[in-house]
């Protein structure tokens, strides 16, 4: 089909109009694509910063809460307002175009139930309802989940709670039997689909055997009232909960159908007690928005012991296959494979292998003798490290190190079992592509995305161990309570606190669906926040953020660094960096405001990830007469000075092996009090 006809297409069927940014993801598939092309590869150079707002957390809260905060939220463009919400679910809308503040709402919920998954909240849903009156309350409508296991219904025009939906605005969720009160939350944004808001949860991972069910639950998107609930896990002999659906959701409005991205049962490294597959963990599964009735379900791994959840938003598009054009639902999943399933069927678009894999695993596991393979798409990262993968800024003792690690681990590729030897992971359980998603661009059909690339080092600890057992600094710790072992997991690094493996650590790229190829890939942000004098190390760093894509050609994310970025969607050029107060670890978005072309990221850095921390939503927009890019704002070039860069801050690391070798040493030894769970790798 001819380009523009292909775009005629997209434009007449999209639900949102192009200046808008109305859902999570874009469009209720998650394509994070949009038709603006005033900002393009000529002209980027020319953003500026249009304006910052700050939520005021930082002055508000108290330290030990914002220590525990991951600012992941992208706002959305409705009724003439950027609609948001806080890490504390503060939920706020700016101006567009100044982002002086309209309205707050405050849920006021607890700093003091210690989550799990870090004070988070993605993103709000919007919902229009077509039978009220244009004037009528609460005719717009904003939901949101809450980390204290509220659904929360507000005016989209005034944030004035929706009196009509459950009690006073708000759904209290019933989580049952919790260890705590941070145990369950809803970190990820709800969908609306006929009516319905359906929404998914967070809980701690290995905690226990008999753990918390992963329940996906809807309400009546008028009064609140339950309409479904439904289960991921199938129940038939197993001992298991979980299998919830932390990541976001999306729907497809025609069909009737929703997509959940579920995640692994409980606990993640030991499946003793939960024999086969273990349906529908680790699934990308169709239900009824209007029922909840389960309409298809394709599993990406079975029998998960490695904590490879399904983590991002299912896309919904429509490509080419090669034999005409059909709606699909894309998938990528950590382990850095991508699954393109029919959207009616869930049968895949191109041939999936069942693959032998590696098996022996602890005792009393049950492993699967083999695992899904998409055979049309290569795998966006390696499946496994060796030897000569290892790194370390001074060879014959950095690198040496993670040479001396990986060898006394059982390293056998992809889904290696855990073990009370250790074993690698890689790609680490948050590594691939996590909560951000991947983008769509319709028109070219071309998939974008972004990657992590590093690996973890899990090891089972026996029962009789368990109970004295103290991790050493930095490791997770989950007591798998009900099951033979409990668990440690850490990342895989050198002395000097890097990753063994050699960088990139963040890469995004295109992929050509159609011919089934990688057409570019870069790595995306430097250590100039966290070197010593700043020295911008082009590692990359992690990305469990997404991106997003315009018909103007340019890619634009953040990464663990503070700037956002624009890439060159054709060539994978980088091509303008916009600093940031802090890291800007979220989704961007962009949208048209009175004729002009915004881009804008939240802001708040990541404490699970030890970057600085914010409170900011930026905004940057082309120049208008008289303005110039300031330090805001800069064009990318690379000069052959990043040589002289990297001589240098080899010299320094020289200076600070001897130091971080000790302080490593003396870490060992010391050990740390053991943990209250593990969060989900996100």
């Amino acid at each position: 089909m001819p380009r523009f006809l292909t775009l005629l297409a997209f434009l007449m069927l999209a639900d949102a109009p192009a200046t808008a940014w109305e859902h999570w993801g874009g469009d209720r598939g998650g394509m994070r694509y949009s038709p603006l092309a005033r900002i393009t590869p000529a002209n980027v150079d020319n953003l500026v910063r249009a304006w910052e707002f700050r939520t005021g957390d930082i002055e508000r809260r108290a330290p030990a809460a914002m220590a525990r905060t991951k600012f992941q939220a992208t706002p959305l463009l409705v009724e003439d307002s950027l609609i948001f919400c806080s890490p504390f679910n503060e939920v706020i809308a700016l101006d567009p175009g100044s982002g002086a503040p309209k309205w707050r709402y405050d849920p006021m919920i607890s700093t003091g139930q210690r989550p799990a998954n870090r004070y988070n909240c993605r993103g709000v849903a919007w919902w229009v309802d077509d039978q009220l009156a244009a004037n009528a309350a609460c005719r717009a409508r904003v939901f949101m989940g809450t980390n204290d296991a509220r659904v929360i219904a507000l005016d989209a025009r005034t944030g004035i709670p929706c009196a009509d939906f459950g009690t006073g605005g708000a759904v209290r969720l019933d989580t049952g039997s919790l260890d705590w009160p941070g145990e369950f939350q809803i970190t990820s944004a709800p969908v609306v689909s006929r009516g319905v808001v359906i929404v998914g949860s967070a809980i701690s991972d290995n905690r226990r055997v008999e753990a918390p069910p992963g329940t996906v639950r809807a309400f009546d998107a008028r009064t609140g009232r339950p309409r479904w609930s439904f289960d991921p896990l199938v129940h038939d002999g197993i001992v298991a909960g979980h299998a919830n659906v932390w990541a976001p959701m999306s729907a497809d409005e025609d069909r009737g159908l929703v997509f959940l991205p579920t995640s692994s049962p409980s606990p993640d490294f030991w499946g003793g007690q939960r024999p086969g597959n273990n349906e529908h963990a680790n699934s990308v599964v169709a239900l009824r928005a209007e029922t909840g009735e389960l309409v298809w379900s394709f599993q990406t791994v079975h029998h998960d012991v490695w904590d490879y959840d399904v983590p991002a938003q299912p896309t919904l598009a429509r490509i080419d296959a090669g034999e005409g054009m059909r709606d699909v639902v894309i998938q990528p999943t950590k382990q850095g494979l991508v699954f393109v399933l029919d959207r009616d069927t869930g049968k895949p678009v191109w041939p999936v292998e069942e693959r032998p894999v590696p098996q022996g695993g602890a005792e009393g596991e049950q492993l699967s003798p083999t695992q899904p393979f998409p055979t049309h798409l290569p795998a966006l990262l390696p499946q496994r490290i060796s030897p000569d993968d290892m790194f370390g800024l001074i060879p014959f003792r950095d690198r040496a190190a993670c040479r001396d690690q990986l060898a006394a681990a059982r390293n056998d590729g992809l889904y290696t079992p855990p073990s009370t030897q250790g074993t690698v992971v890689f790609p680490m359980t948050g590594g691939g592509v996590n909560w951000g998603g991947v983008a769509f661009d319709p028109v070219n059909q071309i998939l974008y995305a972004n990657t992590s690339r590093a690996a973890h080092f899990v090891k089972l600890i026996p029962r009789s161990d368990a109970a004295g057992f103290k991790p050493m600094p930095g490791h997770d710790f989950g007591q798998q309570r009900g099951a033979p072992f409990a668990m440690t997991r850490s990342l895989l690094t050198s002395p000097l606190g890097l990753p063994c493996n050699k960088p990139p650590w963040g890469v995004t790229m295109a992929v050509d669906l159609k011919a089934g190829k990688i057409l570019w890939q870069t790595s995306v942000g430097t250590a100039e926040d966290r070197a010593p004098l700043g020295i911008a190390f082009n590692f990359g760093t992690p990305l469990v953020n997404g991106v997003a894509i315009t018909a103007g050609g340019l890619v634009f994310t953040g990464a663990m660094d503070a700037y956002l970025r624009a890439f060159d969607a054709k060539s994978g050029a980088e091509l303008w960096q916009g600093r940031l107060p802090v890291p800007g670890v979220a989704n961007p978005m962009t949208y048209l405001w009175k004729g002009e072309q915004y881009v804008a990221i939240g802001a708040g850095g990541h404490s699970e990830s030890g970057t600085s921390i914010g409170d900011s939503l930026v905004a940057f927009r082309l120049a208008r007469p008289g303005e110039t890019p300031s330090l805001w704002s800069r064009t990318i070039d690379r000069p052959g000075g990043r040589f002289w860069a990297t001589a240098m801050a080899v010299a320094l690391a020289v200076g600070l092996m001897a130091v971080a070798a000790e302080r490593w040493r003396r870490a060992r030894r010391r050990g740390a009090m053991a943990g209250q769970g593990t969060p989900s790798r996100d």
